[in-house]
């Protein structure tokens, strides 16, 4: 997509997640999406707000070197049932046992946000907490959900947006929009404190 018209400055995200450049087409404006080469392994002892928040800003920060004049917007989200992280599960096995673990628990989502333009020695940062209550799951419902579910990219392997939404009794939260992966509502008040028009 093309540079805003609105702004001299380039806006880009820093991602390659198909989920955040759909929810950044919601907000009607130019932008590109370039992958962040950054190592999300939590580093010891790191909490899942610390280590989204800090992969945030890595990926909005190894973009802005390339781009120091343009808007570049990182983000990372990290889940938890409790103190345990649980990532995007990569494979049907590990997607299980998430769901296990999170049957009748608290999974709570954290979504850092970092908008960076260094030309302009701007840095906003923003942390959104989504708390998904998880109702109690069988090996039946399990099973199904995953034969029907393509949920193995997302954290926890809870898809709000699709059939996920049948697994929760309860969804406490500020922005549906974070759960999906980019908490919206403040992005683009974030955007326009920066100069982005976006209405």
């Amino acid at each position: 997509m093309p540079a805003p018209t609105n702004s001299a400055s380039e806006l880009i995200l820093a991602s390659g997640s198909p989920y955040r450049q759909e929810l950044m087409k919601r907000l009607a404006i130019g932008f590109r999406a370039v992958s962040a080469d950054v190592d999300e392994r939590p580093e010891p002892g790191e909490s899942a707000t610390d280590l989204a928040v800090r992969l945030a800003g890595a990926k909005a920060r190894a973009i802005s070197t390339r781009f120091p004049d343009a808007i570049v917007i990182g983000s990372d989200q990290v889940a938890a049932v409790g103190d345990r992280m649980v990532g995007k599960p990569g494979s049907r096995g590990a997607a299980k046992q998430q769901l296990e673990l999170a049957s009748g628990q608290d999974m709570n989502f954290y979504t850092a946000v970092c908008v960076v333009q260094s030309g302009q020695g701007k840095c906003l940062e923003y942390l959104d907490t989504t708390r998904v209550v998880f109702r109690e799951l069988d090996h039946r419902l399990i099973s199904n959900y995953l034969d029907k579910e393509q949920a193995l990219d997302c954290a926890g392997s809870f898809k709000s947006e699709g059939l996920g939404i049948s697994l929760v009794s309860r969804i406490d939260t500020q922005d549906p929009t974070a759960l999906i992966g980019l908490p919206m509502i403040w992005l683009s008040n974030a955007l326009q404190s920066l100069g982005v028009i976006i209405l």
